[in-house]
């Protein structure tokens, strides 16, 4: 009798022999909070924005176009270029973009000064969100799920800190106070930059040169790689679309629909917000443990009953769908992103480049069309014609298998 040795995961073949550094991952997840904590400000201040301006809801979405765009669009480019020429110190610097946004932000005094503060903003984010997730994943120790998890778990709850910080400092303040926001992206800088300092140490090759050392390969032929990354994009459109009804228009319909006052309203943003927060954590070890194409169905198609049902819900059983919705849906991009990577190893910030940056632009388009549609439609409209979203989900069934083949013995 002789026994099979178990394959090594293609993708966490340069991973041998390290144990997941969870001071890094510590320390990228709390920068992820700040990032994300300031970043959601935006649209936890349309209101406040909406009125100061008498601006309409296109004009609300291509605020968020803007930011959007500017992130999706660059995010990709900086993850090729890193993979290739690592710059471990690029951190801190696409932090003080961010910086530079929000002060840039408190003191608009135009609606064009409002575009180019959300333009500084999307920069800063471009460059922190593929770089950040290279980190991440160098400190995983193998467990990329987990560490994508923690690193999102992050983002998510800063984004929850953002609508309460805005009802409670911005709001009776007035938009100068934005600028108080700035010390959260400085303490950041500093966060990021002892994390740079480990990055260099660790003397990360990056990119191909990375995979070609570790003899790691595409564990797909090219036309199923092609294919499969379709599908994920696919199943991006319909998560980020949906939670781009939610993040920009969801203060709006609570306020239209039940005559709710603007804290209150953000509020209830803020417990949608924390319910995706939690929910993140979930799906990184989940994959890890039973295979991430499993997350992948539950996370996107499960969620479908509760958006069909929230248009038609009263206040209390809207919170309590909201979250529900939050919680599932939110498991879903560690579970992409991670399956992405294992697509295409040696690529980790062209990857992940590509899937934020697809994740914002998809929010960006789905938050001005929706815009327009809401002028045009009403905004109870959008959430219906949305509730259908997830029903893209059922292309997961179209995904290889990518998991680690079972032991066996002869």
């Amino acid at each position: 009798m002789s026994t099979q040795t178990k394959p090594v995961p293609l993708a966490t073949a340069a991973s041998l022999g390290q144990r997941a550094v969870f001071p890094i991952l510590a320390a990228i997840s709390f920068s992820h909070l700040l990032n994300d904590m300031v970043q959601s400000l935006l649209p936890a201040i349309y209101p406040i924005l909406k009125q100061a301006f008498r601006l309409d809801f296109t004009q609300v979405g291509m605020i968020t176009l803007t930011y959007q765009l500017t992130a999706s669009l660059l995010q990709p480019l900086i993850g090729y270029y890193t993979d290739r020429r690592p710059k471990p110190f690029a951190l801190p610097v696409g932090m003080a973009f961010t910086l530079v946004g929000l002060v840039v932000m408190s003191k608009a005094g135009t609606y064009h000064s409002i575009l180019l503060a959300s333009a500084l903003v999307g920069i800063g984010s471009a460059v922190f969100h593929p770089e950040s997730s290279r980190v991440a994943r160098m400190a995983s120790g193998g467990q990329h799920g987990m560490a994508q998890s923690l690193f999102q778990v992050g983002g998510n709850f800063g984004s929850s800190l953002g609508p309460l910080l805005a009802a409670y400092i911005v709001l009776p303040n007035g938009q100068p106070s934005i600028a108080w926001f700035s010390l959260a992206a400085l303490l950041a800088i500093f966060v990021l930059i002892y994390v740079g300092a480990w990055y260099q140490r660790t003397h990360w090759a990056g990119g191909r040169s990375q995979a070609k050392r570790s003899g790691v390969h595409p564990p797909l032929p090219r036309n199923r790689t092609i294919g499969a990354l379709g599908i994920l994009i696919a199943l991006i459109f319909s998560k980020y679309f949906y939670l781009a009804s939610v993040v920009a228009y969801y203060t709006f319909y609570l306020i239209n629909k039940f005559h709710m006052p603007v804290r209150d309203a953000q509020l209830h943003l803020f417990i949608f917000l924390g319910a995706v927060a939690a929910g993140t954590i979930i799906g990184g070890p989940i994959g890890d443990r039973f295979g991430r194409k499993y997350v992948i169905w539950v996370s996107i198609l499960g969620v479908l009953p509760f958006t069909l049902a929230l248009p038609y819900a009263n206040l209390f059983w809207t919170a309590i769908l909201s979250a529900i919705i939050g919680v599932i849906l939110a498991s879903a991009f560690s579970a992409i992103l991670v399956y992405a990577q294992e697509l295409l190893p040696g690529n980790i910030g062209m990857i992940s480049g590509l899937f934020f940056g697809l994740a914002f632009g998809m929010a960006g388009v789905g938050a001005a069309l929706l815009g327009r549609l809401a002028d045009a439609r009403g905004i109870y409209f959008v959430y219906q014609v949305c509730s259908f979203l997830p029903a893209i989900g059922l292309l997961t069934g179209l995904l290889p298998n990518l998991e680690r083949p079972r032991e066996a013995t002869t």
